[in-house]
């Protein structure tokens, strides 16, 4: 079972949020806006933010750090460990379930991912084979569109996709692919851009915290 920071809430937790850090980063770093978020002090959610593996990346020579996956090349047509990928998701999936045991159910959980998280978020979320309440993808691609086999149970997941529109290290193009695929596949996910690059601004978090209101019913 994968490391996690976990937030709980000030009663007894329904709900859950699953938030995949980026390439190099930790579970500490989403955890650090959860106060910019200012949900409500009685939101009765639990945050899980799970540490990544340390891997070699071989688009940083080599070096050995916190990372979903290897990935073999950079650019628009990006090469990567796809195996690495789906390990990742399944161990996420096993998150997931952890969350269902401890008695949340799979439609109060959701799953959110930045970057390398984010496509590691895709693959998680619409493959898992019971309902969620929303997929939650920021700054990040789709490399498995492809190759995923979908859950029946979350065909009308809803989606939120948001990417900044300077964004020099996941190209805003490779985030429309990703919403175009999934458009093509019969989901409806909605796009929003800011005008930043490969982070989170306020805007957006504000935004954030009104899906997962709205998603969570807080």
């Amino acid at each position: 079972m994968l490391k996690c920071v976990e937030v709980e809430p000030q009663i007894a937790a329904t709900a859950a949020v699953i938030w995949l850090h980026g390439l190099g980063s930790n579970g500490h770093d989403f955890e650090a806006i959860l106060p910019e978020l200012r949900l409500p002090a009685d939101a009765p959610v639990r945050f899980v933010f799970p540490h990544s593996p340390s891997i070699p990346v071989t688009v940083n020579g080599g070096m050995v750090m916190p990372a979903w996956y290897d990935i073999l090349e950079m650019g628009a047509g990006r090469k990567l460990n796809t195996a690495q990928l789906l390990d990742s998701a399944a161990q996420v999936s096993a998150l997931i379930e952890r969350e269902i045991a401890r008695g949340i159910s799979s439609e109060r959980i959701i799953l959110a991912g930045f970057s390398q998280g984010g496509a590691v978020a895709y693959q998680a979320a619409l493959s898992f084979p019971q309902t969620l309440a929303g997929l939650l993808t920021l700054s990040t691609y789709f490399p498995t569109s492809d190759s995923i086999e979908y859950a029946d149970a979350n065909r009308t997941i809803p989606i939120e996709i948001m990417h900044g529109s300077h964004d020099p290290v996941v190209l805003p193009a490779m985030g429309e692919d990703a919403r175009d695929d999934l458009i093509a596949a019969g989901f409806k996910p909605n796009w929003s851009t800011y005008p930043m690059e490969h982070q989170v601004c306020m805007p957006q978090i504000k935004d954030i915290a009104a899906w997962l209101s709205a998603r969570l019913g807080l």
